[in-house]
């Protein structure tokens, strides 16, 4: 009797193996009808298959992950299978083996595999810690940074490599349009117009793929509300829904903004800030938002000083957020921070006596300001701010960033270059 319960057990918990064949034909069928953009980090990632890692592609839902692992998987045939199915509802970690079989009797034997957002299976990390140890090669991606990172360094420490990708670039852009683009249409002004005109419906569209593809904003907002419901809500089990949501709104309308967690407090009726600093964590966590730190010296003073913060997609934030004007100087600036994190950059602000919007760290500092319109309004105030930056880490070259607009100054010794964000974009 007690071996038939267990049995019964057993089969409860696991899938049937006719289904879970169903959904992998199926997944790997749609998988390779995808039309696909060559994606700038997909170099790298051929690079990471000729080394021994766990390879992480992190990002948040929907940026391309998936059709990214297609791309790599034409050159470097492997397994693979998306978690983030409703069907895999019942999948556990003693499926795995299962999968497994039913993968080397459809494909014959590979070494490569390729799972998105396995994260969704508890005890998926002991699984890829077996495959590794055989000797095989494993890709994964999902949707929470601290989740992957910290069920990781348990059981694969220092033995993981981790990447983030994000929407889609201006470059990867051109490419959905059908754009060409080579270094003398910058030059020509057919080629100019052309680009000019683009920019100006990635600025504000933002680069979520199934959005540009589609134009749904029915699809931006079923997105916006699967990561908040369960990126945040369910996976940390918040009960506080509103507070949440409100805190998400208010960041919507308020990108490239400084904030203080201790005001934010006040205007969601939270009872700590505290609660505030834990909310923007999981929310950084779901790649949703962004925090950016002040530069100074002291690490106390970056910690408790406050912050700017910056959204994942110009297009979700125009769509979820409440503005009263067309805002452009922030949603350039947002577009400006994506940038430069897409390019791997640690991000500062820099505020004294000025302000200058960034402060980048690769191997050496960077200053740059960031201005819709450069004009008589607000010519001192932006030149006051970036050479205020440059003077106290001993630059001697700054850029402002502009809509469109182009020159170069020279100030109290300062080599200042004005260029058009289009422009900066493609170099």
């Amino acid at each position: 009797m007690e071996t038939f319960l267990n049995d019964l057990r057993f089969s409860i918990i696991c899938m049937d193996k006719l289904e879970l064949k169903e959904i992998v034909l199926d997944q790997n069928l749609r998988l390779n009808e995808e039309e696909i953009v060559e994606r700038e980090v997909l170099s790298k990632l051929v690079e990471l298959t000729k080394n021994p890692f766990v390879i992480i592609l992190s990002g948040i839902r929907r940026c391309g992950k998936s059709t990214l692992l297609n791309q790599l998987k034409k050159d470097n045939a492997g397994y693979y299978l998306n978690f983030d199915d409703d069907r895999l509802v019942n999948f556990h970690l003693n499926d795995f083996q299962k999968l497994y079989e039913l993968f080397s009797e459809l494909y014959g034997e590979k070494s490569i595999f390729y799972f998105d957002e396995i994260q969704n299976i508890k005890g998926w990390e002991l699984f890829v810690r077996r495959l590794r140890d055989e000797n095989k090669k494993v890709f994964i991606t999902g949707s929470n940074a601290s989740m992957l990172s910290k069920e990781l360094g348990t059981h694969l420490t220092g033995r993981y490599v981790q990447l983030t990708l994000y929407p889609f670039s201006f470059r990867e852009f051109l490419l959905l349009e059908k754009f060409d683009f080579l270094e003398k249409d910058l030059f020509t002004a057919k080629g100019k117009g052309r680009i000019k005109k683009l920019f100006n419906d990635y600025l504000v569209k933002g680069g979520i793929p199934e959005y540009l593809k589609t134009g749904s904003k029915e699809y931006l907002k079923t997105l916006y509300e699967n990561i908040l419901y369960k990126d945040v809500l369910v996976r940390y089990k918040l009960t506080n829904e509103k507070s949440l949501k409100e805190l998400v709104y208010f960041i919507s309308s308020n990108i490239s903004k400084e904030i203080s967690f201790n005001s934010l407090k006040n205007i969601l009726g939270l009872g700590s800030s505290t609660t505030v600093k834990e909310y923007f964590d999981y929310l950084e966590n779901s790649f949703l938002v962004f925090l950016v730190p002040k530069y100074s010296n002291s690490v106390k003073k970056q910690i408790y000083a406050n912050k700017k913060v910056y959204l994942i997609d110009n297009g979700i934030a125009l769509n979820t957020g409440y503005r009263l004007s067309k805002d452009s100087g922030r949603i350039l600036e947002n577009l400006v921070f994506l940038e430069l994190k897409r390019k791997g950059f640690e991000v500062y602000y820099y505020r004294d006596k000025n302000e200058c919007d960034f402060i980048i760290k690769d191997k050496k500092f960077k200053a740059i300001q960031v201005c819709f319109d450069l004009n008589k309004e607000n010519k001192k105030r932006e030149f006051a701010g970036l050479i205020e930056a440059m003077k106290k880490l001993k630059l001697s070259n700054g850029i402002i960033l502009t809509y469109d607009q182009e020159d170069n100054f020279k100030l109290e010794g300062k080599k200042i270059s004005v260029i058009p964000v289009w422009k900066w974009l493609l170099k």
